[in-house]
Protein backbone atom coordinates (compact mmCIF):
# COMPACT_ATOMS: atom_id res chain seq x y z
CA UNK A 1 0.00 0.00 0.00
CA UNK A 2 1.30 3.45 -0.93
CA UNK A 3 1.41 5.95 1.94
CA UNK A 4 1.42 9.59 0.96
CA UNK A 5 3.47 11.93 3.18
CA UNK A 6 2.45 15.52 2.61
CA UNK A 7 2.32 18.97 4.14
CA UNK A 8 -0.78 21.11 4.46
CA UNK A 9 -2.22 24.09 6.30
CA UNK A 10 -5.48 24.50 8.19
CA UNK A 11 -6.97 27.65 9.67
CA UNK A 12 -6.97 28.23 13.41
CA UNK A 13 -7.66 31.20 15.66
CA UNK A 14 -4.03 32.35 15.39
CA UNK A 15 -3.78 32.17 11.61
CA UNK A 16 -2.60 29.03 9.84
CA UNK A 17 -1.47 25.78 11.39
CA UNK A 18 1.16 23.84 9.44
CA UNK A 19 0.79 20.04 9.38
CA UNK A 20 2.92 17.07 8.40
CA UNK A 21 0.53 14.36 7.26
CA UNK A 22 0.26 10.74 6.15
CA UNK A 23 -2.71 9.35 4.26
CA UNK A 24 -3.45 5.80 3.14
CA UNK A 25 -4.01 5.23 -0.56
CA UNK A 26 -7.61 4.13 0.03
CA UNK A 27 -8.77 7.72 -0.34
CA UNK A 28 -10.55 7.83 3.00
CA UNK A 29 -12.70 4.73 2.69
CA UNK A 30 -12.72 2.23 5.57
CA UNK A 31 -10.10 4.19 7.50
CA UNK A 32 -9.51 3.76 11.20
CA UNK A 33 -9.89 6.71 13.58
CA UNK A 34 -7.67 9.65 12.47
CA UNK A 35 -4.59 10.27 14.60
CA UNK A 36 -3.26 13.63 15.82
CA UNK A 37 0.43 13.68 16.87
CA UNK A 38 1.53 16.55 19.12
CA UNK A 39 5.23 17.44 19.25
CA UNK A 40 6.85 19.71 21.88
CA UNK A 41 7.13 23.45 21.10
CA UNK A 42 10.91 23.26 20.62
CA UNK A 43 10.41 20.80 17.75
CA UNK A 44 7.92 20.58 14.91
CA UNK A 45 5.51 18.01 13.56
CA UNK A 46 8.45 16.75 11.51
CA UNK A 47 9.64 14.96 14.68
CA UNK A 48 6.96 12.33 13.98
CA UNK A 49 8.16 11.53 10.46
CA UNK A 50 9.91 8.29 11.61
CA UNK A 51 6.48 6.86 12.50
CA UNK A 52 4.11 8.68 10.14
CA UNK A 53 4.38 6.26 7.23
CA UNK A 54 3.72 3.14 9.32
CA UNK A 55 0.89 4.72 11.30
CA UNK A 56 -0.67 6.13 8.12
CA UNK A 57 -1.21 2.77 6.44
CA UNK A 58 -4.87 2.63 7.43
CA UNK A 59 -5.71 6.03 8.95
CA UNK A 60 -5.09 9.71 8.31
CA UNK A 61 -2.32 11.06 10.55
CA UNK A 62 -1.74 14.75 11.31
CA UNK A 63 1.41 16.07 13.02
CA UNK A 64 1.10 19.87 13.41
CA UNK A 65 3.70 22.45 14.26
CA UNK A 66 2.44 24.02 17.48
CA UNK A 67 1.22 27.64 17.27
CA UNK A 68 4.26 29.89 17.08
CA UNK A 69 6.58 26.96 16.28
CA UNK A 70 7.90 25.66 12.97
CA UNK A 71 5.82 27.09 10.13
CA UNK A 72 2.64 27.68 12.16
CA UNK A 73 1.31 31.12 13.00
CA UNK A 74 1.06 31.92 16.70
CA UNK A 75 -0.64 34.40 19.02
CA UNK A 76 0.82 37.84 19.67
CA UNK A 77 1.86 36.70 23.15
CA UNK A 78 4.12 33.77 23.95
CA UNK A 79 1.85 30.73 23.50
CA UNK A 80 1.00 28.58 26.50
CA UNK A 81 -0.52 25.09 26.79
CA UNK A 82 -4.07 26.44 26.56
CA UNK A 83 -3.23 28.18 23.26
CA UNK A 84 -1.82 24.98 21.78
CA UNK A 85 -4.90 22.99 22.78
CA UNK A 86 -7.24 25.69 21.44
CA UNK A 87 -5.52 25.57 18.06
CA UNK A 88 -6.03 21.79 17.94
CA UNK A 89 -9.72 22.26 18.73
CA UNK A 90 -9.82 24.50 15.65
CA UNK A 91 -7.92 21.85 13.65
CA UNK A 92 -10.52 19.19 14.51
CA UNK A 93 -13.31 21.57 13.53
CA UNK A 94 -11.58 22.72 10.32
CA UNK A 95 -11.06 19.13 9.15
CA UNK A 96 -14.55 18.10 10.38
CA UNK A 97 -13.18 15.13 12.27
CA UNK A 98 -15.89 13.33 14.24
CA UNK A 99 -13.36 11.50 16.42
CA UNK A 100 -9.59 11.45 16.82
CA UNK A 101 -6.95 9.53 18.72
CA UNK A 102 -4.07 11.66 20.05
CA UNK A 103 -0.37 11.10 20.78
CA UNK A 104 1.44 13.69 22.89
CA UNK A 105 5.24 13.67 23.01
CA UNK A 106 7.18 15.25 25.91
CA UNK A 107 5.89 18.80 26.51
CA UNK A 108 3.52 18.24 23.58
CA UNK A 109 1.77 15.78 25.91
CA UNK A 110 0.43 18.75 27.88
CA UNK A 111 -1.50 20.13 24.90
CA UNK A 112 -2.70 16.59 24.15
CA UNK A 113 -4.06 16.30 27.70
CA UNK A 114 -5.82 19.66 27.45
CA UNK A 115 -7.34 18.78 24.08
CA UNK A 116 -8.72 15.54 25.54
CA UNK A 117 -10.25 17.52 28.41
CA UNK A 118 -11.68 20.18 26.10
CA UNK A 119 -13.21 17.70 23.65
CA UNK A 120 -14.00 14.50 25.59
CA UNK A 121 -16.69 13.52 23.10
CA UNK A 122 -14.24 13.61 20.19
CA UNK A 123 -10.90 12.42 21.62
CA UNK A 124 -11.30 8.63 21.79
CA UNK A 125 -7.92 7.45 23.11
CA UNK A 126 -4.74 9.17 24.27
CA UNK A 127 -1.08 8.09 24.17
CA UNK A 128 1.52 10.00 26.19
CA UNK A 129 5.26 9.60 25.53
CA UNK A 130 7.75 11.07 28.01
CA UNK A 131 5.53 13.20 30.26
CA UNK A 132 6.95 16.17 32.23
CA UNK A 133 5.53 16.95 35.66
CA UNK A 134 4.99 20.63 34.88
CA UNK A 135 5.58 23.45 32.42
CA UNK A 136 5.54 26.89 33.98
CA UNK A 137 2.26 27.17 35.89
CA UNK A 138 0.84 24.06 34.24
CA UNK A 139 0.80 21.13 36.69
CA UNK A 140 0.30 17.74 35.07
CA UNK A 141 -0.66 16.10 38.37
CA UNK A 142 -3.67 18.39 38.67
CA UNK A 143 -4.96 17.70 35.15
CA UNK A 144 -4.39 13.98 34.60
CA UNK A 145 -6.96 12.80 37.20
CA UNK A 146 -9.66 14.67 35.24
CA UNK A 147 -9.23 12.44 32.18
CA UNK A 148 -11.91 9.78 31.69
CA UNK A 149 -10.74 8.18 28.46
CA UNK A 150 -8.35 5.21 28.01
CA UNK A 151 -4.70 6.33 28.17
CA UNK A 152 -1.50 4.55 27.11
CA UNK A 153 1.75 5.75 28.71
CA UNK A 154 4.98 5.03 26.86
CA UNK A 155 7.84 5.61 29.30
CA UNK A 156 10.83 6.77 27.28
CA UNK A 157 14.36 6.66 28.67
CA UNK A 158 14.71 10.43 28.49
CA UNK A 159 14.79 13.34 30.92
CA UNK A 160 11.14 12.64 31.80
CA UNK A 161 11.69 9.02 32.87
CA UNK A 162 10.87 9.66 36.55
CA UNK A 163 7.93 12.00 36.00
CA UNK A 164 6.42 9.66 33.40
CA UNK A 165 6.61 6.81 35.90
CA UNK A 166 4.38 8.76 38.28
CA UNK A 167 1.58 9.41 35.79
CA UNK A 168 0.00 5.95 35.80
CA UNK A 169 -1.26 6.27 39.38
CA UNK A 170 -3.05 9.53 38.51
CA UNK A 171 -5.20 8.02 35.75
CA UNK A 172 -8.43 6.06 35.96
CA UNK A 173 -7.89 3.90 32.88
CA UNK A 174 -4.22 3.57 32.00
CA UNK A 175 -1.75 1.11 30.53
CA UNK A 176 2.03 1.58 30.56
CA UNK A 177 4.99 0.22 28.63
CA UNK A 178 8.68 1.09 28.95
CA UNK A 179 10.55 1.79 25.71
CA UNK A 180 13.90 0.11 25.19
CA UNK A 181 16.50 2.52 23.84
CA UNK A 182 18.42 4.52 26.47
CA UNK A 183 19.69 7.29 24.21
CA UNK A 184 18.89 9.22 21.06
CA UNK A 185 15.73 10.75 19.64
CA UNK A 186 12.89 8.68 21.10
CA UNK A 187 10.64 8.90 18.04
CA UNK A 188 13.51 7.72 15.86
CA UNK A 189 15.29 5.21 18.12
CA UNK A 190 12.06 3.63 19.39
CA UNK A 191 10.00 4.05 16.20
CA UNK A 192 9.25 0.35 15.78
CA UNK A 193 8.14 -0.06 19.39
CA UNK A 194 6.06 3.11 19.30
CA UNK A 195 4.22 1.95 16.18
CA UNK A 196 3.61 -1.50 17.68
CA UNK A 197 2.31 -0.20 21.02
CA UNK A 198 0.23 2.47 19.28
CA UNK A 199 -1.44 -0.02 16.98
CA UNK A 200 -2.07 -2.48 19.81
CA UNK A 201 -3.71 0.22 21.94
CA UNK A 202 -5.69 2.05 19.27
CA UNK A 203 -6.82 -0.85 17.13
CA UNK A 204 -7.96 -3.36 19.75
Amino acid sequence: MTIHLRKMYVDCRFGQLHLHTAFPSSGGFDELTPLLCVAPPNQSGRAFRPVLRDLGRDRSVYAPDLPGSGESDGPEHAPVVADHAAAFVDLIDSLRLKQVDVIGYQTGALAAIELALARPEQVRRLILIGVPSSDGSYQVGERLPLLKLPVMILRARDEFWESTGRTESLLRDARRADLSHPTGNVLDADAGEIVRYTRDFLDR
